[in-house]
């Protein structure tokens, strides 16, 4: 299964991607996901300062507003 790194606060989204069969990865740090297939964000500090830098390759999900379920469709919709 694929790579998916989550931010530390995103419990659920966790434990949803993990029953799933995806190996998980917290995202402490920009270097966390450089070998990540997904991102899943808060969206709480994306883009405060209007700088953008990338560090990863794969999908930047921004579960604000989203449920566990709902991550996991989108996470999985996009590694297709």
């Amino acid at each position: 299964m694929a790579k998916i790194g989550v931010e530390e606060s995103l419990h659920n989204v966790t434990e949803a991607l993990k029953e799933r069969g995806h190996q998980v990865v917290e995202l402490k740090n920009e270097s966390d996901a450089r070998e990540c297939d997904c991102c899943v964000i808060t969206g709480l500090d994306s883009n405060v300062m209007g700088i953008q830098n990338v560090v990863t390759k794969g999908s930047v999900i921004n579960a604000n507003g989203l449920s566990a379920d709902e991550v996991c469709r989108e996470v999985e919709n996009r590694l297709q």
